[in-house]
């Protein structure tokens, strides 16, 4: 009898939500698609052209979160993109990720520092960002829509 091949995990994903705002401190609502920019990020959000370029957010997470406020929904924590799948804040600084059709992104940051405390802290004494956000920067761009791919590269 031959053993069936053994499959090696793939790292890949979905983009759940793509979201944007236009202010500042502000959740972000979700969009049909958005261009990912080189050099910028998503186009149309306040975030856009800064250094930590687009903030991703696992949909794992937030739904932890959903235990103490049960209406948590994507763009809720100001991320741009909600995804499922991967456990991004495992990813290494440097990896970069496939989105979409021609989009790729590099992972620059894990967490940030919460200056100011957020609405979602204030209601529920913690939030996730600090812990399981990823920012990452453009390297070539492309339009990302919700139902695309995200898969590790490197």
């Amino acid at each position: 009898m031959v053993e069936p091949a053994t499959r090696r995990p793939t790292l890949e994903g979905v983009v759940e939500a793509v979201c944007l705002s236009r202010g500042k401190h502000t959740p972000k609502k979700p969009v049909a698609e958005a261009e990912l920019k080189t050099g910028y990020g998503l186009v149309g959000d306040a975030h856009g052209g800064s250094a930590r370029e687009v903030s991703l957010l696992a949909l794992e997470a937030i739904e932890e979160g959903r235990s103490k406020l049960p209406d948590l929904k994507p763009g809720d924590f100001a991320e741009n993109l909600t995804t499922s799948g991967l456990k991004l804040e495992d990813l290494p600084l440097g990896a970069r990720l496939s989105v979409g059709p021609d989009a790729v992104l590099e992972i620059i940051q894990i967490g940030k520092k919460c200056h100011s405390k957020c609405e979602i802290f204030k209601k529920m004494g913690d939030c996730v960002m600090p812990k399981k956000g990823i920012f990452a920067r453009v390297i070539n761009g492309g339009v990302v829509r919700k139902g695309d791919r995200v898969a590790v590269l490197s």
